[in-house]
């Protein structure tokens, strides 16, 4: 049970993470791998406010998601959207350029070493579920934050008015426009919202995965796991690809150290085998 309670935890925290590049490759079909750089981002602007200025955790959230989603808008503004019509490999080598910038201003201005993370006294300890189950409180925290995530933003893609004028924007740009749907304001609000989603996972994920100026190489393959195996575009298939790899990862790493931390990768392998599009992936003909 603690093996599992500690995967799920550990599955939210990737879903929170990676979600934002779901929103941008699958809604807006943008290879998007500097996402990364944005988790990142957020990370630090939780940990300065933390430490440098005493800022309660808590409250560094807000600025970690407002910080990454106007850099994102501006940068979407500046040179994202000259590449929405390029191919996939220029926007791959565009996105990688911008990874390599993002960790070089990292080092220069943060250094290499790992960031300190204090939880406040509230998220720290663990409590005491049953016999032979003790649930650790801030992943408990990530845990509901995770679900509160998915279930908003599920709404607003499928529910509001915004989700359908993006779907129609993705679908078809020309019809969208004819029907008077401002497609360049739509996608400028849509990366500002994946990279603000980016910079939450980031400030979240301090406390279990670190964060150092290597952050959006280190983690970038599991960003792109997550939402392969979901299906591109599919929220609750990410929630649910990363809950699954979450669990196959830490158990993995629990009953088989050895080949542990290939686990998450077979099992991304097996189910494009039998799910080419990921789980609930739709295919594009």
């Amino acid at each position: 049970m603690t093996i599992l309670f500690d995967g799920l935890a550990y599955g939210m925290l990737l879903f929170l993470i990676s979600v934002g590049l779901s929103v941008t490759l699958g809604l807006m079909n943008f290879v998007n791998l500097a996402h990364g750089a944005f988790a990142m981002l957020g990370g630090y602007a939780c940990v300065i406010l933390l430490n440098n200025y005493g800022v309660p955790f808590l409250a560094t959230l807000p600025v970690a998601v407002i910080v990454p989603a106007v850099v994102g808008a501006i940068l979407e503004r500046l040179l994202y959207r000259r590449l929405y019509a390029a191919s996939d490999l220029d926007q791959v080598l565009f996105s990688i350029g911008l990874v390599f910038m993002a960790v070089a201003a990292a080092h220069y201005f943060f250094g290499a070493q790992q960031q300190p993370l204090h939880l406040p006294e509230f998220l720290t300890g663990q409590i005491h579920v049953m016999p032979g189950l003790d649930v650790g409180v801030y992943r408990l925290f990530l845990i509901i934050a995770g679900l509160l995530v998915a279930v908003l933003l599920q709404w607003s893609v499928i529910r509001t008015s915004f989700g359908a004028r993006l779907r129609a924007a993705v679908d078809n740009q020309r019809v969208a426009r004819g029907l008077g749907v401002d497609v360049n304001r739509v996608f400028s609000l849509t990366f500002a919202l994946g990279s603000a989603l980016a910079g939450l996972g980031g400030a979240l994920g301090v406390e279990m995965l670190g964060l150092d100026p290597e952050f959006p190489v280190k983690y970038l393959v599991y960003f792109l796991i997550v939402v392969s195996v979901g299906g591109s575009g599919n929220i609750l298939g990410s929630l649910y690809a990363a809950i699954l790899l979450g669990v196959a990862d830490v158990a993995g790493k629990y009953y088989i150290p050895q080949i542990g931390a290939f686990i998450i990768y077979a099992v991304m392998v097996v189910t494009l085998i039998y799910r080419p599009h990921g789980l609930f992936g739709r295919s594009h003909k």
